[in-house]
């Protein structure tokens, strides 16, 4: 009787843990896709703001008798939304260590949905003169509060739910919202641009994808009410409680990895703004190239980088995080010697070949092995807020800084060669950084 009932018993339970194992693989998948939905939707608001600036706000919103004073300007208001998002990070960190990852997720594209569909209405310079340029500001600070809040709630959720053999690949499955987030507003900006006159692009054309944002945040609202909290903050919770100032004992006990971390994502932002934002300036006023002709190449390297991204993923959980990223940041140092050649061409085949690589090879190799790298940096109980301070702090000095240093390069010295130091400059540093971080045990 025992023996039959064992017997009988063994299959289902069997069955039962398949079952169980399938729900929890779908599970990761909904949340997996979820976060990437959510963060494409946040990029597409910030990579709308980024290519604006190339292309419209170094006109309407500063005027200049120099095209390149005005890019300046512009792209100096760019570097101010990545000051702001270190705010974000920390704001939306503590709030997500010690209330949920969930609830903090809602409120972050709420408030970068906000600043982008007013920015759609924002009167021009020759309608209220300098109040224009300080209104666009204080909209690019709220939006900059809402993605430094954003990206490490999405990536915390992933990386929590995942097994931990697979975090590399899930992690890099948020990732693809970036290139993603980048694919709808410059095809939509480049069509516009394409079907309409100058005057009437400048006059009101580039409004229209801003306004289309909110629909876009009513999207992403839906989405992510319909996912759950991680298993491992519910942990925390039941077994130790939530930490009383998360921030505080992220940098008490992590400052190394914060610090190494900072450091390690200096390239990664950076390195992706000069192939996607500065290499359309730099084609536009110093090559004289069709504004579509860049923005087709840039669109090219973001499809490509949503395939490659998940593949560098996958590889960093089998021969290692570190591997891969100091791997891909080599490769943009050769890169780095030969892009502006390739731009100088005016060859369109050339020019989207030197961003695709750029773009889905470089960026792509370090990007899908960097949210589970860095997530490891710290454990469960002070992740969101760790690991926001390191992604929020690091594109400063990256991303935020780097068109704004590229073009200073540029007008100063007349060559692109200057930015092609600055380049490989800031991959080794981030490659050397990237050997002093020391990822925890899973958990």
């Amino acid at each position: 009787m025992s023996q039959t009932a064992g017997f009988v018993g063994a299959p289902r339970t069997m069955a039962g843990a398949a079952a169980t194992e399938d729900r929890a693989s779908g599970d990761i998948r909904r949340v997996a896709v979820a976060s990437a939905i959510g963060n494409m939707i946040e990029y597409y608001d910030f990579t709308l703001y980024a290519t604006a600036t190339a292309l419209v706000f170094n006109k309407v919103f500063f005027p200049s008798s120099d095209p390149l004073v005005g890019s300046l300007l512009a792209f100096a208001t760019f570097f101010v939304g990545y000051c702001a998002r270190p705010l974000g990070g920390v704001l939306f960190g503590h709030f997500g260590d010690r209330v949920g990852r969930k609830t903090a997720l809602l409120l972050t594209i709420l408030i970068m949905g906000l600043g982008t569909f007013l920015i759609g209405f924002m009167p021009t310079y020759a309608q209220i003169g300098v109040a224009a340029p300080i209104t666009l500001v204080v909209l690019r600070l709220i939006q900059g509060v809402g993605i430094g809040g954003e990206y490490g709630g999405g990536m915390v959720m992933t990386v929590e739910h995942a097994p931990a053999d697979r975090r590399g690949f899930f992690s890099s499955l948020v990732h693809i919202g970036v290139p993603g987030g980048f694919l709808i507003p410059i095809a939509l900006l480049g069509m516009l641009s394409a079907t309409m006159t100058e005057g009437d692009f400048l006059s009101w054309g580039w409004r229209i994808p801003f306004i289309f944002s909110i629909v876009l945040v009513g999207i992403g609202l839906f989405i992510r009410l319909r996912i759950s909290e991680t298993p491992a903050f519910k942990r925390v919770l039941a077994e130790e409680g939530a930490a009383d100032m998360p921030v505080i004992e992220a940098v008490r006990s992590h400052i190394g990895n914060i610090i190494f971390g900072i450091g390690a994502k200096i390239a990664e932002s950076g390195l992706f703004n000069i192939y996607a934002v500065f290499a359309i300036t730099y084609c536009k006023t110093r090559l004289g190239l069709p504004s579509q002709t860049i923005l087709n190449g840039v669109l090219v390297g973001c499809a490509f980088e949503c395939l490659t991204l998940p593949l560098f993923g996958a590889l960093s959980d089998r021969i290692g995080r570190r591997a891969v990223y100091v791997g891909g940041m080599m490769f943009q140092v050769a890169l780095a010697l030969v892009f502006f050649q390739m731009l100088n061409t005016a060859q369109t085949s050339l020019i989207w070949l030197a961003i695709a690589l750029g773009l889905a090879i470089g960026h792509g190799s370090v990007y899908g092995a960097q949210g589970a790298y860095f997530s490891e940096l710290f454990p469960a109980r002070i992740r969101y807020s760790g690991l926001s301070l390191v992604q929020q702090l690091g594109p400063i000095l990256g991303g935020g800084l780097s068109p704004l240093i590229a073009t200073a390069l540029l007008a100063q010295y007349g060559s692109p060669f200057s930015v092609a130091l600055y380049m490989v400059a800031m991959a080794l540093f981030s490659a050397a950084c990237a050997f002093g971080l020391r990822p925890l045990r899973a958990d």
